[in-house]
């Protein structure tokens, strides 16, 4: 006659793993949870050209370039709620022989100016690009009306500009948000 030798065995070894796993437990620190994810993302990027600040056919000089960029998160009710900062980290590099005021204002869906900065961008050369980084904190009131928008429109103001101009203004960024999550 064959007995099953590991059966009894297995049995055992369950209750113990089942029991053990119940004893000691509080679920009502289930309740006590925070979550802090950090969440890096790409913002908004452009490449222009010297010759995008002079119009050839009128032969006159575009000393203001616009651009608007949707973003659909930033006004949603979760981001509202949860966002404790914002950090904006805007890498400009310039190899136009000009400086540049360069704004950025965010807007609600009625287009509404809910939050703005800007910052001056160094004069470079076709020969020497010039970097210039901007890095801007938002945090307390100013984190509540950048929750409200819902893009952002980059102005991008050249003093002057004629067709010989040379180089270019590139533009990358990124926002790193930090979020507490609570039950």
């Amino acid at each position: 006659m064959k007995t099953n030798f590991y059966l009894p065995l297995w049995i055992l070894l369950v209750s113990v793993l089942l029991s053990s796993c119940v004893r000691d437990t509080d679920f009502d620190q289930a309740e006590n949870i925070t979550l802090t994810p950090v969440v890096e993302l790409n913002l908004i990027y452009f490449n222009l050209k010297a010759n995008d600040f002079f119009d050839s056919i009128t032969n006159t000089p575009r000393l203001t370039l616009r651009d608007t960029t949707e973003l659909p998160f930033l006004d949603d009710d979760y981001v509202q709620e949860d966002l404790m900062k914002a950090d904006f980290l805007f890498e400009f590099t310039n190899s136009i022989p000009r400086r540049f005021d360069v704004d950025f204002q965010f807007l609600d869906e009625n287009n509404a100016n809910t939050y703005r900065t800007g910052t001056d961008v160094a004069q470079g050369s076709p020969e020497n690009a010039q970097t210039t980084t901007f890095t801007q904190t938002v945090e307390g009131n100013d984190l509540a009306e950048l929750t409200t928008s819902s893009k952002v429109v980059v102005t991008v103001q050249i003093p002057s500009a004629n067709e010989n101009l040379e180089g270019e203004l590139n533009l990358k960024s990124k926002t790193t948000y930090y979020l507490k999550l609570q039950n």
